[in-house]
């Protein structure tokens, strides 16, 4: 298998940073050089009576979407196709990450009618391939395995649909991730968001690398038929060997699936964007991975973790 000779990744401050031809933005932007976002992370809103009507049906039945809570760009595209990446187990988050807008604080009581509005959600919108993720509930014992059950259950028997889920990693708690594994997904995916070194900056001092790759891992050999997926966020500080090393830890794990993306601060308290990563070397990272072996590779600014899911599932 051969793969192009990794080139070393610009640092933050370089004078030597390419220019766009005709252009004066960077082909590589940090924001020391320019406040404002690259032309190529800017776009219009999709419009239509689709956004409207998903949001409707959200707000009609209770419930919380990833897109909404963690401000993704890509929200008003999904919603106006008429799918949505439904967040269980409240909309506060007990882990204080440095990424994400979801909210922090203390967990809110499960609603035990929940996995059924997931499911009749799923059913309205005709939807074939559901995705369902949540905050991350350390005050549950099970950090919500078994709401992770009955959600994935419950979709399956009003539905049909083949379902993936996008969970925390239940706090090094090998008995709640079996409960999830137990259920079947079609897909389990959990991000490993960024590489060892900005781990504990970035995810919190809860978080662990090692055992993320576990976690994945025990998917695969407690149920071979699940495709497992993860994701990274590029722009945090990674040089590009540490990235293509994350990639190959992945690969050793025989991980199917995964998405590149851009990160983008959701606000002014958070992480600050070192480097805006140019599509041309999304592209080229992408084709890398392809190299490593992943089945399929989503690699954009856009991308996201749930961003075309089901294509990328059906389309190995």
């Amino acid at each position: 298998m051969q793969t192009r000779t990794p080139k070393p990744l610009p640092v933050l401050g370089n004078s030597s940073l390419p220019i766009l031809e005709n252009n004066n933005s960077c082909a590589h932007t940090t924001p020391q050089e320019d406040e404002r976002l690259p032309r190529w992370l800017k776009r219009k809103i999709p419009k239509g009576f689709g956004a409207h009507s998903t949001t409707k049906l959200l707000d009609d039945l209770r419930l919380e979407t990833v897109c909404e809570n963690a401000k993704c760009p890509n929200r008003m595209e999904c919603y106006a196709h008429q799918t949505a990446t439904f967040m269980i187990l409240g909309n506060v988050c007990t882990r204080p990450c440095g990424f994400c807008a979801v909210a922090r604080g203390k967990g809110s009581e499960l609603e035990l009618d929940e996995p059924e509005r997931v499911a009749e959600a799923a059913a309205r919108l005709g939807l074939e391939h559901v995705v369902i993720t949540s905050v991350t509930r350390d005050d549950l014992p099970d950090g919500g395995a078994e709401h992770y059950y009955q959600c994935i259950q419950a979709v399956r028997k009003r539905t049909g649909a083949a379902v993936e889920v996008l969970t925390p990693d239940f706090i090094k708690n090998k008995s709640a991730l079996d409960r999830v594994i137990e259920a079947a997904p079609e897909v389990f995916n959990h991000n490993t968001e960024t590489v060892p070194r900005l781990y504990r900056k970035v995810r919190g001092s809860k978080s662990d690398y090692r055992w993320t790759l576990g976690l994945l891992k025990r998917v695969k050999e407690l149920n071979p038929n699940i495709k497992t997926k993860s994701g990274l966020m590029l722009g945090l500080g990674e040089t590009r060997e540490e990235l293509l090393d994350t990639l190959a830890d992945l690969r050793e794990i025989d991980c199917d699936f995964l998405t590149l993306g851009q990160y983008l601060k959701p606000g002014p308290n958070y992480l600050p964007v070192v480097r805006y990563i140019h599509p041309d070397e999304f592209e080229e990272l992408g084709e890398i991975a392809k190299n490593l072996g992943f089945r399929n590779v989503a690699s954009g600014p856009f991308v996201r973790s749930s961003y075309h899911a089901r294509e990328m599932a059906e389309s190995e």
